[in-house]
């Protein structure tokens, strides 16, 4: 998880982002601004709505009012004078010359005909209508929205003015029954909303004229209430076609009849979102217009640049030096500077590098100088030492003198391993015991006086540095002379020289066919010697008897690690 994070941190702190953290913060009062400005126009808006709906209604409730309230003024002109024996006649002439009117009927006291101007449909029940029996109780007129039998054959209402008496006494009614085409409930004008219909309803919610009656539904709980606090009613319901439609209801006579208003709601592609939308719509497309430019012009002129000058610091980062950033030349002025700094920064890194690696090589050749001189010195020591022997008569002396003579060999052999080689600082230890062992045994001349030696080395690649290298190659002479001296002193032989690394252990052990016993190590310098290089390498040696007559010194200790080479 922790790369995952560390890669997130890098995105959430990358110069894309932060331009993009800034231009938000600055952007932000703008859309705010625009977010309210988008909710004051969507208010502003349904506000405008409410009141273009409360206008239209009120003037399609004014134009039914004085339409109904003409008749009922025609009606009290004719009420005098309208029983007599020309009474229909008269009637009818009047709803003649008066269009608008399906009928012009006078009633008595007891609900029945007078006379008409048309055919009157028969009501037994007439008296004990609600209408009727509203005029009886001294209402003066009443517009009847169910008036309890077919008085026209299209949407009607019916208007009808109390009868008096000379003595103000009930005298019936006179009745006009007004068409809806005569109220000009019209929808096609001005003031009215497109796609307006306009009906008829009583108190109870009931229909019974409209200009479209699938565009209505019920009205809800508490409709009526509401325009009679405030003149007007409103809500927004589904007609009978399941659209969303805005209802306006205003009351036309004595609150018994509502004249209802319904209109389309708008949609989302109804000026009346559009326009509040795009309030909104607008400063957000500004800020992803400025966002987008900012980021663009980020990238072309700062971030891939900067990716590039990335990409080449990496390609320095594993030693390619020889790269130049050549695309820099077409960037802005300051990653130009930047782009020269690296370059030339690399120029110097490579300028060092070749003094470092010349200074190395002189290192080197000085190295190889002194390990030759120092082993050309040895091998002038060895010869002192290889003349005295010759002139001492005394053989404890001599071996003394030889002793010394090979283990100075062996060092002067180490040196010449170094210079040889192709690392000053690393030895293979396998052709290494195998040019010692055979430089040792050619230096003994009793061997081949007595017989010669056959010897057998088996080694394990193993590179190791010269501080542990010496240990082991004085240990090996050390083993080795105590062979020349007790094994192969008289007579020949076979010496056995093997090295096994086992992973974090390794073993040196030397052997010999000849007539030397253990017990002619237990005392001496060779034995204290060997004891001394085995604790120096951190290991133990031991003496051990090979086959009838031979011996086996074994030097086991942990395995050495060569140092690395150079350049890794």
């Amino acid at each position: 998880m922790k790369p995952f994070a560390r890669r997130g941190a890098k995105i959430a702190t990358s110069i894309r982002v932060r331009l993009a953290a800034a231009l938000v913060v600055a952007l932000l009062p703008v859309l705010i601004l625009g977010g309210l400005q988008s909710i004051f126009a969507f208010r502003a808006e349904a506000d405008s709505r409410r009141q273009s709906l409360e206008l239209a209604v009120g003037r399609s409730a004014a134009i039914a009012r004085a339409r109904i309230e003409a008749a009922g003024v025609l009606l009290q002109t004719l009420g005098p004078g309208s029983v007599g024996l020309e009474c229909a006649q008269r009637l009818a002439d009047v709803r003649a010359r008066l269009p608008g009117y399906a009928n012009l009927i006078r009633f008595d006291s007891r609900g029945r005909v007078s006379c008409a101007a048309a055919t009157t449909p028969p009501d037994p029940n007439r008296a004990g209508r609600a209408w009727f029996r509203e005029l009886a109780g001294g209402q003066d007129m009443v517009v009847a929205s169910a008036p309890g039998a077919v008085y026209a054959d299209e949407p009607a209402v019916l208007a009808a003015v109390r009868a008096r008496t000379g003595d103000q006494r009930f005298d019936g009614a006179m009745v006009a029954v007004l068409t809806l085409r005569s109220l000009r409930l019209e929808t096609a004008n001005r003031f009215m909303p497109q796609g307006a219909e306009i009906a008829l309803i009583d108190s109870h919610g009931k229909m019974f004229a409209a200009t479209q009656p699938s565009a209505f539904g019920a009205p809800p709980m508490g409709w009526r209430a509401q325009a009679a606090q405030r003149g007007v009613a409103q809500w927004s319901a589904k007609d009978l076609n399941n659209r969303e439609r805005a209802y306006s209801a205003a009351p036309l006579v004595d609150k018994e009849v509502f004249l209802v208003l319904s209109a389309p709601s708008p949609g989302l592609v109804s000026w009346a979102w559009i326009n509040p939308i795009s309030r909104l719509v607008l400063p957000l497309l500004a800020f992803a217009l400025a966002l987008g430019a900012v980021l663009y012009a980020a990238e072309r002129a700062v971030i891939r640049w900067i990716i590039y000058l990335q990409r080449v610091a990496a390609i320095y980062a594993k030693g390619r030096f020889t790269v130049r950033p050549l695309q820099a030349e077409r960037a802005p002025p300051e990653i130009r500077e930047l782009a020269a700094t690296l370059d030339d920064m690399a120029g110097a890194i490579v300028a060092r590098d070749a003094s470092l690696m010349d200074s190395l090589a002189e290192k080197d050749a000085l190295m190889r100088e002194i390990h030759h001189r120092v082993k050309n010195n040895l091998q002038i020591i060895t010869s002192l030492l290889n003349m005295q022997q010759r002139a001492l008569t005394d053989p404890a002396a001599k071996a003394a003198m030889n002793d010394t003579r090979q283990r100075i060999t062996a060092l002067a052999q180490i040196y010449r391993a170094l210079y040889q080689g192709p690392d000053l600082k690393r030895v293979d230890l396998r052709p290494f015991l195998e040019e010692l062992t055979a430089l040792l045994l050619a230096g003994d001349a009793n061997i081949h006086l007595h017989g010669g030696v056959r010897t057998e080395v088996h080694a394990d690649p193993l590179v190791i540095d010269p501080d542990r290298l010496a240990p082991i190659a004085l240990f090996a002479v050390e083993a080795i002379t105590n062979a020349q001296k007790h094994a192969f002193s008289e007579r020949g032989g076979v010496l056995t020289v093997n090295f096994v690394v086992r992973g974090e252990e390794a073993e040196l052990s030397i052997g010999d066919d000849g007539p030397g016993s253990v017990d002619g190590v237990a005392e001496g310098v060779g034995r204290t010697l060997m004891n001394a290089f085995a604790r120096q390498l951190r290991g133990k040696v031991s003496f051990e008897r090979l086959g009838e007559t031979g011996l086996l010194v074994r030097l086991i200790f942990p395995t050495p690690q060569a140092p690395p080479a150079p350049g890794t």
